[in-house]
């Protein structure tokens, strides 16, 4: 896969691309048809993040990378867990939020695999971005809407899609050896970082390594509170360790065909002090009351892929095939240890392992006015977790499965064409899927019970070049989700207490009917805009609910996940941008939606739709100078959009962020960047929702003033 600002090739950009000016190449994306188009010949909306972006941002991870984004969030709670209740803020940046959707309704890909999935269960809580590291990203993509006929199960709301670093995206300009150094150090967590990275080539054969590793600590709130107890709002001391490697060694077997080894791992460790989690008061009528709470949490990932590439432009039927075979192993601990005054000490530990092989094959034909792409897909994640400790609940025993050891396995096939004809691209898609999830009775104490289905997810896209001023787009497309493991049979049995929860072998996997419309222009060289509209719908979302029993030892209640919920969250968008000099370039963007859920014929907001938000920015390059400045105002959450108005809403804020680099000469360049330059209190919805009312709002707000320092040699 090319670099996101690499120029494609003609025919697989559509008519549209010659006129982009000769100054600017038009970004290129992948994820939204899987092949290689111009972001103004496709169908819906796509944010592409190339080498350059990422460079110039140097983000400490996704949440950053992504702030500037209206219709986007990624979840980061402060984290005030406990030992054995509240999960809050473990899974540490737990998901994208896309439209209004996130978690495991989200598909995100490395290289085309996918990450684990997010699962939390009572106090465990693992996410998804923090198993990858931006150091290594050479793309980054963003595709709204659902992904499904591309892509496969998850992609409700649409699809993040990460590509990492090659030796070719360094190797350029002939270079044989080329490579980066780059340090940071950013003040919001106290943290270091040092990444470096060697790509070199040697006859038919090339190589890139590339190692980074981060130190810090607690992301900061503005909570003044620094108590050390539950009255705290400051945020909770802790260490974050992280190292990463990337390795890739290339080999060409001849004009046409080249394969492609990789190596990818990754750990990160958090040790946190939970003062939050301490009793305010301590006597001998509080036995339970916590005195102190130790968290140790880790999460470490390896992938090992190697890809075969074929390409011939000029061959008869059959012009390119990628085929990838993978293995990627993922695991999360997260253990706590609690004493408390009177009653035992306790610890728990909780597990989430995930073990993935897989099968992917895309090929591409060139026929008269169209471009054929098919291909098949294949993979068995097994799926496995874990609770243990000590001085379980009354009525438990440890260790115990929150859910079976699960093979969750899938098989797809797809078709597409791209037709193009006069100034329209027509681009119908199709995608059958089969999936079964089979459980493994070993170590777990409830009923287990087989699951499998398929589906067929449909897609139809229309780009009208009318004119240079005027391009209307429209796609419709259906998306679905499968049941997840902890879905089907949730382990969770307390008969003494009175409840237990069964599995569910009629699960049907959660639906998606998808419309977006939109118009796009350049009525110009320098000016480009958008305006976009979506209705999505959904139906058969997955909730655990309460199905039978009075709650007595002998007639236990008993929970299921059932599919209950149908949704519907619809939308407008506008972006503009405008090369107002050599130099300068503008741009605004605009995010409007609102969205509910549906449950017996009564309608209730959703909170993870995001509210009314908008951006303004500004980037001017001259000479060895870049200046970025960024203005992000969000509207204050309203009664009427939050599923429980008397929760905490946070009001509206203006956030203004900017930046400056310089390069010194060839080789080095330094850069820095001021967040929140006003040093506003405020709150993200995505990071506060569902927060009660009270005097501990401020431990969830977004970090004050912080200051970033960067320094990075090309060579």
């Amino acid at each position: 896969m090319p670099s996101a600002q690499a120029q494609a090739p003609q025919a697989a950009l559509g008519p549209a691309a010659s006129a982009e000016p000769a100054t600017r190449l038009a970004e290129i994306t992948v994820s939204s048809t899987r092949t290689e188009r111009s972001t103004e010949a496709v169908p819906n909306t796509v944010t592409v993040y190339g080498k350059k972006k990422l460079a110039q941002r140097d983000a400490r991870d996704l949440k950053d990378l992504l702030e500037g984004e209206v219709d986007i969030a990624v979840r980061a709670v402060a984290p005030r867990f406990t030992a054995a209740g509240a999960s809050t803020g473990r899974g540490g940046n737990e998901g994208v939020n896309i439209r209004g959707l996130e978690g495991n309704q989200v598909l995100m890909m490395v290289d085309g695999i996918r990450l684990p999935q997010s699962f939390s269960f009572g106090a465990f809580a693992s996410g998804r971005l923090d198993y990858l590291d931006v150091d290594t990203l050479a793309s980054a993509e963003v595709l709204r809407g659902p992904a499904s006929a591309q892509f496969g199960s998850e992609g409700l709301a649409g699809a993040l899609s990460l590509r990492t670093l090659s030796p070719e995206d360094l190797l350029v300009d002939g270079k044989t050896r080329a490579g980066f150094l780059k340090s940071s150090l950013l003040s919001a967590d106290n943290s270091k970082r040092l990444a470096a990275a060697l790509a070199g080539r040697s006859g038919d054969w090339e190589g890139l390594l590339l190692l980074s590793a981060r130190s810090g600590h607690e992301t900061k709130s503005q909570g003044e509170n620094t108590s050390s107890n539950a009255s705290r709002t400051a945020a909770n001391p802790s260490d974050t360790r992280s190292q990463t490697l990337l390795a890739k060694v290339g080999l060409r077997l001849n004009a046409e065909h080249r394969l492609q080894l990789a190596l990818e791992g990754r750990q990160r460790r958090v040790d946190t002090e939970v003062l939050s989690a301490r009793a305010v008061t301590v006597s001998d009528k509080t036995p339970n009351a916590v005195i102190d709470l130790d968290a140790e949490d880790k999460l470490q990932r390896q992938r090992l892929s190697l890809e075969h590439r074929y390409e011939d432009l000029n061959a008869p039927w059959l012009q390119s095939l990628r085929t990838q075979i993978y293995l990627q192993n993922s695991d999360t601990r997260q253990y706590a240890a609690e004493d408390r005054h009177i009653s035992p000490d306790r610890t728990r530990e909780g597990r989430y392992k995930e073990a993935l092989i897989g099968l992917s094959s895309q090929a591409q034909t060139q026929l008269d006015g169209q471009r054929l792409s098919y291909g098949l897909e294949l993979s068995r994640n097994r799926i496995s977790g874990l609770r243990d400790g000590s001085v379980p609940p009354a009525g438990e025993t440890f260790p115990s499965k929150p859910f079976p050891d699960t093979d969750y396995s899938q098989i797809g096939a797809f078709v597409q064409s791209e037709i193009e004809g006069g100034s329209f691209s027509l681009i119908p898609g199709l995608r059958y899927e089969r999936y079964q999830l089979k459980p493994r009775a070993e170590g777990y104490s409830g009923r287990t019970v087989e699951l499998s289905d398929q589906a067929f997810t449909p897609r139809l896209g229309l780009v009208w070049r009318a004119s240079e001023f005027l391009q209307p787009y429209a796609q419709w497309a259906l998306g679905f989700r499968a049941p997840t493991p902890d879905q089907v049979n949730n382990g969770f049995a307390n008969p003494a207490q009175g409840y237990t929860s069964i599995g569910n072998p009629e699960l049907k996997p959660e639906h998606a009917n998808s419309i977006e419309i939109g118009l796009r222009g350049k009525p110009g060289q320098h000016w480009r805009w958008q305006l976009s509209a979506y209705d999505n719908r959904y139906k058969d979302f997955i909730k655990q609910e309460l199905v039978g029993g009075t709650g007595a030892p002998k007639d236990p209640l008993v929970f299921q996940s059932i599919n209950l919920n149908q949704a519907r969250i619809r939308g407008l968008e506008a972006r503009l941008m405008w090369q107002a000099l050599p130099g300068l370039d503008l741009s605004a963007a605009l995010a409007h939606a609102r969205g509910h859920s549906l449950l017996n014929g009564k309608q209730t907001p959703l909170d993870t739709v995001q509210p009314t938000r908008a951006s303004l920015s500004a980037r001017y390059e001259t000479g060895p100078w870049n200046l970025q400045m960024s203005w992000l105002h969000s509207e204050a959450k309203k009664a009427s959009a939050a599923e429980d108005p008397s929760k905490f809403l946070p009001p509206r804020y203006d956030v203004i962020d900017l930046g400056a680099g310089y390069r010194i000469n060839p080789v080095w360049q330094i850069a820095a960047f001021v967040t929140n330059l006003s040093d506003q209190k405020y709150w993200r919805w995505s990071d506060m929702r569902g927060i009660a009312d009270n005097a501990l709002v401020d431990a969830y707000t977004a970090p004050g003033r912080a200051l970033q320092l960067s320094l990075r040699a090309d060579f």
